[in-house]
């Protein structure tokens, strides 16, 4: 019997292969294996995906305890401790993990979120069809309320929680693995979920050398090819990998054409035998058209396309297909990582990351866009005429244009720091803590975009600045303002083997989240356009435990209360003021959780018993005293 680690953790699923030989197993979920050889000396080939292949020979009857597998990436280490993944069959949380090669296998053209649709209470959907506009819901919890991290850093919004996947649409090229924690999770950040985490672990270097082109083509003109190149680790500790890749299509619904690129680059060096730097960008540009408005069934219907790819929010002009609804962002992220190995027992990760995000989403002006009476055919809803609204435009002269397309802008600048320490202070005891420290500027305003053939455009928005002034394109109105968010927080945890079956863990955060805002496009306000600052002290604990009943079933629970500050829109109820809410407080929840999970080889299944208490919740900037969720998942 051999029990394979991933550092410390049973590595599932490794192939063990007698050298020159057919005989070969598999480990368990616990990384367990045994093998009879065909020959008293033989040589054992141990190989799993993300891994260095290991060789050893063994001789009679050997037992050799412990494997310890060397990741094939450069800067896993620190990553790993900053991301704080769960361990099934330890950590006590339900947990699902999907490794690279079934990413690989199953995503396909598919969008990066639609890889979880076979996870247990994960709820995905493609919402209007367009590229990058899938959600997922977690426990019925949307984006908000679940924590999204790449590589331990979070990536919800910071003024609203939610995730916009369309900024991460070239993360399937990039991600080594995805873990998805359901409930009050495990994860070192500062700030609980309440509905979920989910853990994101991109490539980093390659530890060997080598490189491959690849390309792919689907239906209604998907289009997609790119390349990756690695270095491999040189003689002084120096590694670089690289990818990038194109992606365009005509979309399945109709006026969702896509367009956009993806890059990563990562580079490792190792300083010394303690300490390591790594570099890590990636990004993703896009531009698609969307399905942004609805349509009863009878509209879609109506349509020469069909009720599947009818959609109302596109059309023709000057020949070429023209979006009423539109997407446009890039968001490229950067971290710098920096692991020191203090010792055998402890580590220092590191890493101070910032994001810069830039786009938007179009919109129109007037009402003759979208509108039954301006579209090609006048039936139903087939696309739009942008070209008689051009000339009706053009014979308004020094009147103006009646419509126009414009957009609403969302830019943010993100810097942030995330340190963990992790101290094994005994095999059996494990503790862990750090800081996390967070500076958010969101700013968001309104431009116009194209005044479709019109001399300018006038805003009817009385109480701002742009009314009654003649409008051009790049002219902000309507709204223009910032948010600012300021987070700092400690958090600690602590986890005990108490026997080989038998693990307890408990944590507890404190963070303080400071919230200004700055509006400079009402003219209604006479004094200061400065918010005052409004802090909010949030505290968490959760602990739980997990019992490894035999090889193949275990059970679970786990508890956990936390206060958290409310998201932006409840302490600003008004994009046009700085007042802020008096009666704004902490969101406040309790959870507790019972699990059962079965593991073979062919069948795993897990039965999830869970209960969800929101004590006050923000909606709306209206305070909801209680919310309760209980379900039962399989």
């Amino acid at each position: 019997m051999y029990w394979i680690r991933e550092t410390n953790s049973p590595l599932p699923g490794v192939n063990v292969i007698e050298v020159g030989t057919s005989n070969g197993v598999s480990t368990d979920f616990d990384g367990k294996f045994s093998i009879t050889t065909t020959k008293t000396i033989a040589t054992l080939a141990v190989s799993y995906v993300g891994f260095l292949t290991k060789e050893f020979e063994i001789n009679g009857d050997t037992n050799l305890d412990n494997i310890t597998l060397a990741s094939n990436q450069v800067g896993l280490e620190e990553i790993m401790i900053v991301a704080s993944v769960a361990v099934d069959r330890k950590t006590p949380v339900a947990v699902s993990t999907i490794k690279a090669a079934d990413i690989s296998l199953k995503l396909s053209t598919q969008e990066f979120p639609e890889i979880l649709k076979s996870t247990p209470g994960v709820y995905v959907t493609r919402a209007g069809g367009g590229y990058g506009d899938s959600r997922i819901n977690l426990r019925g919890f949307s984006s908000e309320n679940v924590a999204v991290m790449i590589n331990g850093v979070p990536v919800n919004d910071m003024e609203n929680g939610r995730v916009y996947w369309s900024n991460w649409a070239g993360l399937g090229d990039v991600t080594s693995r995805m873990q998805v924690q359901r409930g009050l999770g495990a994860s070192k950040v500062a700030v609980a979920s309440v509905g979920g985490t989910i853990n994101i672990i991109t490539k980093t270097t390659d530890a060997e050398q080598g490189g491959n082109v690849s390309t792919s083509i689907a239906n209604d003109g998907y289009l997609k090819y790119g390349m990756t190149y690695s270095t491999g680790l040189s003689d002084n500790g120096f590694a670089a990998t690289v990818s990038a890749s194109k992606i365009s299509g005509d979309g399945y619904v109709d006026g969702t054409e896509f367009s956009g690129y993806n890059y990563f680059v990562s580079l490792s060096q190792q300083l010394n035998e303690a300490h390591r730097l790594s570099f890590t960008a990636f990004g993703a540009q896009q531009e698609h058209g969307q399905r942004f408005n609805r349509g009863t069934i009878a509209e879609l219907k109506d349509t020469d396309s069909g009720p599947k790819k009818a959609n109302r929010d596109w059309g023709y002009k000057n020949g070429e297909v023209y979006h009423q609804s539109y997407n446009f962002y890039h968001k490229p992220q950067m971290s710098l990582n920096h692991l020191w190995n203090i010792n055998d027992n402890s580590a220092l990760s590191t890493a101070v990351y910032a994001s810069f995000g830039s786009g938007g989403g179009r919109r129109d002006e007037g009402a003759k866009i979208g509108s039954d009476d301006y579209r090609i055919g006048q039936t139903g809803l087939q696309p739009i005429d942008f070209d008689r609204v051009v000339a009706e435009n053009q014979a308004n002269g020094v009147n103006g244009s009646s419509d126009i397309i414009s957009s609403s802008r969302n830019s943010h600048k993100w810097y942030g720091v995330l340190s963990t320490y992790k101290n094994d202070v005994t095999d059996a005891v494990t503790i862990s803590g750090g800081l996390d420290a967070r500076y958010y500027v969101g700013s968001h305003w309104y431009e116009v975009d194209d005044l479709l053939g019109g001399q300018y455009f006038l805003d009817n928005e009385t109480n701002t600045f742009a009314y009654g002034k003649a409008l051009t394109v790049g002219d902000r109105y309507n709204k223009d303002y910032d948010g600012i968010v300021l987070r700092s927080g400690l958090f600690a945890q602590a986890e005990f083997q108490v026997s080989e079956s038998f693990n307890l863990f408990v944590a507890t955060d404190v963070s303080n989240t400071n919230y200004k805002k700055e509006e400079f496009m009402s003219s209604d306000i006479t004094g200061s356009r400065t918010s005052e600052a409004v802090d909010f002290i949030g505290y968490g604990i959760k602990g739980g435990g997990n019992y490894n009943i035999d090889a193949v079933n275990n059970v679970f629970a786990n508890v956990g209360y936390f206060s958290r500050a409310p998201f932006l829109i409840g302490v600003f109820l008004d994009e046009d003021t700085p007042e802020a809410n008096e009666e704004a407080e902490n969101e406040k929840v309790f959870s507790v959780e019972l699990g059962y999970g079965f593991r073979e080889e062919k069948l795993s299944a897990n039965v999830n018993i869970y209960y969800t208490q929101w004590l006050d919740k923000t909606n709306s900037g209206q305070l909801v005293r209680v919310i309760t969720y209980f379900s039962i998942t399989y």
